[in-house]
């Protein structure tokens, strides 16, 4: 169980929110194969979560210094915006995650290493973005994952300490953060598997978010329970 009472989520978005990872990995390796060169599924694994100034130098320390980073770069984010404007596909749970979070009336937010630009095109198509109290991207912080920045920005925009903030990450940067940030985090993991490190930062490991409407729902009901208990000895006590 959830060792505090949640009074706001933030999810991240890219592998958690959306299926843009999986998307992602197959546009780097279509371009990266134009050029004669091939990215190893544990150089691009290294990249998931991390700001584009990281994933640089990810990237360079595989392919090399003389390595036009920046022309596949372009390349990369050009296909990937025709495959986003086709449609990616919405995670499962993400609707009825939603739709319990609203019946609660619990904020949220999503915190991501992505451009405003792309959290765009990526949330507002299927309805996703107006979901959400605030979105802080890229830009919107000085220090990306695995720094907490992107939480305690997060955190402070929708006025909630973040000790009662609950974090969804599916990496183990975005993990990290959320940890570091003070919140309470639970992992999903898509293309990542959770590491032992991650169950030591993770209050819980989710195989969906299907998985944590349901321990957010039990939590809210043990809470329930708990506060019924407490009133009922009130009343029951003998007056002094």
């Amino acid at each position: 169980m959830l060792p505090r009472a949640i009074e706001a989520v933030v999810f991240d978005m890219d592998g958690l929110l959306v299926d843009s990872e999986v998307m992602v990995r197959e546009v780097m390796r279509e371009v990266t194969q134009r050029r004669g060169l091939t990215l190893p599924d544990e150089v691009f694994l290294r990249m998931v979560g991390l700001p584009g100034a990281a994933s640089q130098l990810v990237a360079l320390a595989h392919f090399g210094d003389t390595f036009d980073y920046d022309g596949w770069n372009t390349d990369v984010w050009a296909a990937a915006h025709a495959r986003i404007d086709e449609g990616v596909a919405v995670k499962a749970g993400v609707v009825e995650l939603l739709d319990l979070l609203d019946a609660l009336g619990l904020p949220r937010a999503v915190a991501t290493s992505s451009g405003h630009h792309n959290v765009e095109r990526q949330l507002r198509r299927d309805g996703l973005l107006e979901r959400f109290q605030t979105v802080v991207a890229h830009g919107d912080y000085a220090h990306g994952k695995p720094n907490p920045d992107p939480f305690l920005v997060a955190a402070e925009r929708l006025g909630i300490s973040p000790s009662v903030c609950l974090a969804l990450e599916d990496s183990h940067n975005g993990v990290r953060a959320a940890h570091a940030a003070g919140m309470m985090t639970i992992m999903v993991p898509d293309l990542l598997e959770a590491t032992d490190e991650m169950r030591g930062l993770c209050v819980a490991i989710a195989p969906s978010l299907h998985d944590v409407r349901s321990l957010i729902l039990s939590q809210g009901e043990l809470h329930h329970e708990t506060r019924r208990s407490n009133a009922q000895r009130r009343t029951s006590a003998p007056s002094a």
